[in-house]
């Protein structure tokens, strides 16, 4: 594959567009959970201004009334025409697609077609929250493979839960995150054809939560589960909703290879009534026209990640922090600072800063916590210093 590396935009850095007052006027769960002495820097939402095209489609649309229910592929032909320019992957078939309204409604829908109430679900841990607990209400059975020691996927282990999951001949999937949250791991193309060779082994199917993808860092690749060899029977969930952040104007697609185009044509149909309209013009709006503000965002993530490794190193040492290959979300390990409760409550009582508790991610989650660098830098270097504070 071909790929068009992170391209200079020249439009201003999103991130550096809001001030703290401005941002206190939002009303989403980021602004609103905690009390105002309280430096949010947790929940995946971004402190940016939407990209221009987005806003006018949005705005063109609600003078116009278009509010009614989606129709046509719109969507996924810009989501493909996107994945071809930005990933060199010219195989998402419009044709194989459904929308669905988000991603993670999405993947419990794609877990329905492949197993049944009681069946084992993979997943490597540390990883999102909503993984154990959609997998857990639809009556599946979750099985850990964790990261290993480099916070990258150990094929020994995943080996190991696949032939557990598959006991007595049993259906089982292996829900993917790439690239990884909360590490921010972009699995290699070799990686995920290792992960297809043992799903294939085992007979599980590989579900891939793909939410992040647009959001690498400079010179880093990321690859599409299904462009990998032994792909194609895998199923596929793609958002721009992180991308541009989008998170309150729900839609997603749901992308199946060609071994998989039969399952997904078992996705009942009443799915697709449940995204937003406005959800879908927003998200094509940004897949075709709002790449120049994405590259701008890409850009200032580069430099926040930079800037957290500097602050931590000058004034938390003892964290270990590596920064991520993709999403805007910090892995910080906290352990060797010794501390009796979870990290993330010290920093939040005592420094007034909310951070994720890496104790919900799972086996390997215990004495971390997750820090959301999409925001300015003077918010990122006033968090750490909180930090530090709160250890004082």
């Amino acid at each position: 594959m071909t790929r068009i590396p992170h391209e200079t935009s020249g439009e201003p850095n999103p991130l550096r567009a809001l001030g703290l007052d401005r941002l206190r006027r939002r009303t989403s769960m980021k602004w609103r959970t905690y009390p105002d002495d309280v430096l949010p820097l947790w929940v995946a939402e971004m402190d940016v201004p939407l990209a221009e095209p987005v806003v006018h489609a949005l705005t063109e649309a609600l003078a116009l009334g278009d509010t009614g229910y989606p129709a046509g592929t719109a969507y996924a032909e810009a989501l493909a025409a996107f994945a071809d320019k930005r990933w060199g992957w010219a195989g998402l078939a419009v044709e194989r697609t459904a929308i669905v309204p988000d991603v993670m409604l999405g993947v419990v829908e794609m877990l329905k077609l492949v197993t049944g109430p009681g069946d084992q679900v993979v997943v490597n841990s540390p990883v999102y929250p909503p993984f154990y607990q959609f997998a857990e209400h639809m009556d599946r059975q979750v099985i850990e493979a964790p990261l290993g020691a480099d916070l990258r996927i150990d094929l020994d282990g995943l080996d190991a839960a696949f032939r557990r999951a598959t006991t007595g001949g049993r259906r089982a999937a292996f829900l993917l995150c790439s690239p990884h949250n909360p590490t921010g791991t972009v699995h290699t193309a070799g990686e995920l054809a290792a992960v297809a060779a043992l799903a294939d082994r085992h007979g599980v199917r590989v579900v891939a939560d793909e939410i992040h993808a647009p959001l690498t860092a400079g010179g880093v690749e990321f690859v599409p589960y299904l462009s990998v060899p032994g792909g194609d029977s895998g199923l596929s969930l793609m958002s721009a909703s992180k991308a541009w952040n989008l998170a309150g104007l729900k839609a997603a697609l749901a992308i199946a290879g060609p071994a998989a185009a039969a399952d997904l044509a078992r996705l009942p149909e009443e799915v697709s009534h449940g995204p937003s309209h406005l959800g879908i013009i927003a998200h094509t709006a940004a897949l075709r026209d709002g790449t120049g503000w994405l590259d701008a965002l890409l850009a200032g993530l580069d430099d926040n990640r930079r800037l957290l490794t500097d602050l931590l190193a000058e004034h938390l040492p003892a964290i270990t922090h590596r920064p991520g290959e993709a999403t805007y979300l910090a892995w910080l390990d906290c352990r060797a600072l010794d501390l009796d409760e979870d990290p993330a409550e010290i920093f939040l009582h005592r420094g007034r800063v909310a951070l994720n508790s890496g104790i919900p991610f799972g086996t390997g989650g215990t004495g971390h916590v997750r820090l959301n660098l999409a925001t300015s830098p003077e918010l990122i270097t006033e968090g750490v210093r909180r930090m530090a504070a709160a250890l004082a």
